[in-house]
């Protein structure tokens, strides 16, 4: 059977590359590049009247494994968007949470913005195509057994490091990243990166990496085959794809009103206990009200107790240690403007004196320098996740005393 792939870009205004691909022939029906997102429509004949796979770019997806409790069941999967709060900036309601696949305690996670599927699925759209497949573009790379797999589509580099992980962004700045982590790898496991090359890049001149060559396909014709490989799709939830099937429905109409009155009594029951919580909540805040001013009798007015609260904890707390926010912050005055990285988010864990960071670079070699400078004033650094975002480096650091 034929298949439609279609690889979106970040912005609309970026190339999009093509395939028709026979799985079952083995043979590419045809390929090609567009422009932008509005020549999308000019593969509707294409398409015919099946449904589209489409790849979005991983540099707008996160990728975690989360651990979960023993015989987790639907409530701590439910709880995932609460477990990684801390993992994401911004309003975590306005992220997607799909669930990837599963090994023991562990549980896979891609969170993409909200914002940003709807703008994939309306491009889909406003093209007259469907798509009942998208899937993030480094998961369609093929697994290596050991080490990581790099593909070239345009000016773009796409990177699989393991079954969950994985990067892509533009060509130059990937290869710095590359050359950055192999470093990394050969200090810590003494052995060169072992990199599966599905490109025509020359990496012999890179230090520290070992490149396998392996056969040069059509990089779509890769990607189509490890699209539908990946066992995967964001298109979960809310956004699964819906069944048009008119005559189905007609089939299916009594048991729907059926399923429509026992839903009414569900929700009113619903109803009826949210109020009782809503209630007890309302007693509840009234309870911990009096208590903070029985606590703390000249604190004056106050709009949000728990906001207030933690602001009083974090007071007492950094004002006993002898390692404050402050003076680590005054210390490490240097090494930031030096390195001109900028800080995006701080939170301070007294208790370990530590500062965890996620911050904004130039590029990769800021972030090292800032680590060096750093580490000079007596501080153990460590980095986190890297990635690269409107031509900056978006990192995460952990800063003890």
């Amino acid at each position: 059977m034929e298949q439609l792939v279609v690889r979106l870009g970040a912005t609309p205004h970026e190339p999009l590359h093509w395939i028709v691909w026979s799985a079952q022939q083995q043979e590419i029906i045809a390929s090609g590049v567009l422009s932008d997102a509005e020549a999308l429509g000019s593969l509707r004949e294409r398409a015919g009247q099946r449904a589209i796979t489409a790849l979005v770019p991983t540099s707008d997806i996160l990728l975690k494994w989360v651990d979960l409790p023993a015989k987790a069941g639907r409530k701590a999967i439910a709880a995932i968007p609460y477990m990684l709060e801390d993992d994401i900036s911004g309003d975590i309601n306005q992220q997607f949470f799909a669930l990837g696949p599963r090994k023991g305690n562990q549980q896979a996670v891609a969170i993409v913005n909200r914002d940003k599927i709807q703008q994939w699925l309306q491009l889909i759209d406003d093209a007259k195509l469907s798509c009942n497949l998208l899937v993030p573009d480094v998961l369609a790379l093929p697994q290596p057994s050991n080490g990581w797999a790099i593909l070239q589509l345009g000016e773009q580099l796409l990177v699989r490091q393991d079954e969950w992980a994985g990067l892509q962004g533009e060509t130059d700045w990937l290869i710095q990243a590359l050359a950055l982590h192999a470093r990394q790898y050969q200090q810590h496991t003494q052995q060169a990166l072992v990199i599966n090359n599905y490109s025509e890049l020359n990496l012999a001149s890179l230090a520290d990496v070992e490149a396998q060559s392996m056969p040069l396909d059509l990089p779509m014709k890769v990607l189509a085959e490890g699209a539908v490989n990946a066992n995967f799709n964001l298109l979960q939830g809310e956004y699964k794809l819906k069944s048009k099937g008119g005559s189905t429905w007609k089939k299916w109409r009594l048991a729907a009103s059926l399923a429509a009155a026992a839903l009414l009594i569900i929700v009113s029951d619903r109803v009826i206990e949210q109020q009782r919580i809503n209630q007890q909540l309302a007693e509840l805040k009234s309870q911990i009200e009096q208590e903070y001013k029985r606590a703390f009798p000249n604190a004056g007015a106050f709009r949000d107790v728990k906001a207030t609260m933690q602001t009083k904890l974090k007071a007492l707390e950094q004002g006993g240690g002898s390692s404050s926010v402050l003076v680590m912050l005054n210390q490490l005055t240097a090494a930031f403007s030096e390195s001109q990285i900028k800080p995006q988010t701080l939170r301070f864990d007294a208790a370990r004196s530590e500062l965890r960071l996620q911050v904004v670079a130039n590029n990769f070699e800021a972030l090292e320098q800032f680590k060096r400078l750093a580490q000079a004033q007596g501080f153990v650094v460590e980095q986190g996740a890297i990635n690269n975002k409107d031509n900056q480096v978006i990192g995460s650091l952990s800063i003890r005393s």
